[in-house]
């Protein structure tokens, strides 16, 4: 589900995709919520907050919402960078290399804070270092699955599933063909699987925090550093096999 690209993807892998880093993304923003009480996954609240409170004289609220917005940019910013790189030298894996490195700085993180940080110890580091992950996990999501996929916020697909709800409420009025009403349901089940998954996910984020509030992200790190390797090591087969078989032809 890492591996292949857009037009090549299939519904099963975009739903396998969707569905596992909405868990993530659903669990880390809980977590850091729970810290220091902001969002680090969906950046719509933090930049109503910049507003708000820059105008209300807030300066300190202002930079901490702002900041988190300026990670989450950074963090899919060098995603980007690196995507771009990676595709340039032909690199198939640099979408599970992305998601590797989110899994690397993620367990540092946790690290971090279980070494040098008590949990009443909570700044405004971690929550601005989860967003740049975030930011980098919703760039390779939007890469991977040119934009089909978000998993770091809802709100597009709650309005995806709006729209296709209306559509597949049409169809009892009027017909439509076989194909197209089998897109519209598989559309209808993936962004319905997404947001149920993220939902699920930040419950699993709070009650983990609430649990192991210094090595819950190790946990999380550990699940993302999972699905990275396991695509790493397919690619690594894959190659291995095509080069097997030119060999002998």
């Amino acid at each position: 589900m890492l591996l292949l690209e857009k037009g090549a993807r299939t519904f099963l892998a975009d739903r396998q995709l969707g569905s596992s880093l909405a868990v993530v993304a659903g669990a880390v923003n809980a977590a850091a919520f729970l810290s220091v009480g902001y969002y680090c996954a969906n950046m719509t609240g933090n930049v109503s907050a910049f507003a708000t409170n820059f105008v209300n004289g807030k300066g300190q609220a202002a930079l901490i919402a702002g900041g988190l917005a300026l990670s989450f940019l950074s963090g899919a910013m060098l995603c980007t960078v690196m995507m771009n790189a990676g595709r340039r030298r032909g690199e198939n894996a640099i979408y599970a290399y992305s998601v590797l490195l989110e899994a690397v700085l993620l367990a540092g993180l946790s690290i971090v804070q279980i070494v040098w940080l008590h949990p009443s110890e909570q700044s405004i580091i971690a929550p601005a270092v989860l967003s740049f992950l975030m930011g980098m996990q919703n760039a390779t999501v939007t890469r991977i699955s040119g934009a089909v996929v978000r998993t770091t916020h809802v709100t597009g697909m709650i309005t995806d599933l709006g729209i296709e709800l209306a559509d597949w409420l049409g169809t009892f009025r009027n017909k439509m063909e076989a194909e197209k009403h089998t897109k519209m349901r598989q559309r209808l089940w993936l962004h319905s699987q997404i947001i149920g998954c993220f939902v699920l996910g930040s419950a699993i984020g709070a009650y983990g925090y609430n649990r192991w509030p210094a090595s819950f992200l190790l946990i999380i790190a550990l699940f993302l550093g999972a699905l990275a390797v396991q695509a790493i090591i397919a690619n690594a087969l894959g190659a291995a096999g095509t080069a097997a078989q030119q060999r002998s032809d």
